[in-house]
C-alpha cells in the first residue's frame, strides 16, 4: 500500500516544509502578507508536484518529468499576483510575491533531490529578507506610505505652492484633500516616500510659513 512512500520522499517533504516554514516565520515576524502557513504549503506543494513528476516517469517510463514541474511556475505567478495589491495609490506586496516565487523554486529544488542547493537558497533568501531589510531601514531607503498635512492660517496660494513642492521632489501624491478647519486652511495628501524624501518634503513645506507634519498610513493586511 505504501510502496510509493519511502524515507527519501518523506525526508524531501519534511525538508520542504521546514525551509518554507522558516521563510514564513520571517514574513510573520515582519507582519507581511503570506506568512508561515502560506509559505510552508507553497514550498511543500512545489516539492510534491516535482516528486510526482519524477516518480511517475521513473515507475511508468513515460512522460517528461519537466512538464508537470513547469506548470508550477504559472500557478505560483497567480498566487503572487494575489499578494500584490494597490492601496492608497501605491503598489504594495511585491517583495512578498517575489518571496513566494523563490519559495516555490526552493520546493522544486527539494523535490528534485537538490538538497544542498535548496538549503543554501533558503538561507540566502532569509539573509536577503532580514539583513537587507535592516540595512534599508537604517539608511531610510525603504519607501513607506505617509500622510502629509499642511496647515496655514489663510488659504491664499497654499495649495498651488504645496503641489509645486511635491512635483519638484518628484512624488506622486494620492488622496489629495483641502478643507477649511477651525485651525486654518488644510492641505492633506498621501505619498510613498523614503526617509530622506520625507525629511526633504517637510523641510520645504515648512518654508511655506505653514505647519507641516507626517504620519504613517496603516497598511492593509491580507492573506
Amino acid at each position: 500500500m505504501f510502496y510509493d512512500l519511502n524515507l527519501y520522499i518523506i525526508g524531501k517533504l519534511l525538508l520542504a516544509a521546514v525551509l518554507g516554514g522558516l521563510v514564513g516565520l520571517e514574513r510573520e515576524f515582519s507582519h507581511k502578507p503570506a506568512g508561515l502557513r502560506t509559505n510552508m504549503l507553497i514550498c511543500l506543494g512545489a516539492a510534491l508536484f516535482t516528486i510526482i513528476s519524477t516518480e511517475t516517469t521513473r515507475h511508468f517510463g513515460v512522460g517528461d518529468p519537466a512538464r508537470i514541474a513547469a506548470q508550477i511556475i504559472p500557478g505560483i505567478g497567480f498566487i503572487g499576483a494575489g499578494v500584490v495589491i494597490r492601496e492608497r495609490g501605491a503598489i504594495i506586496g511585491i517583495t512578498s510575491a517575489a518571496t513566494i516565487f523563490m519559495v516555490a523554486s526552493i520546493g522544486m529544488a527539494v523535490g528534485s533531490g537538490m538538497v544542498v542547493t535548496s538549503i543554501f537558497s533558503a538561507l540566502l533568501l532569509l539573509g536577503s529578507l532580514v539583513m537587507l531589510g535592516n540595512i534599508e531601514q537604517r539608511l531610510g531607503l525603504h519607501a513607506r506610505m505617509m500622510n502629509f498635512r499642511v496647515l496655514a492660517p489663510e488659504p491664499g496660494t497654499l495649495e498651488a505652492r504645496v503641489r509645486q513642492v511635491v512635483d519638484d521632489i518628484g512624488l506622486q501624491p494620492s488622496h489629495w484633500r483641502t478643507a477649511q478647519t477651525d485651525r486654518g486652511f488644510l492641505v492633506e495628501f498621501n505619498a510613498e516616500v523614503t526617509l530622506p524624501q520625507e525629511q526633504e518634503l517637510l523641510k520645504h513645506l515648512q518654508l511655506l510659513h505653514a505647519h507641516a507634519d507626517a504620519r504613517p498610513v496603516a497598511p492593509v493586511t491580507s492573506l
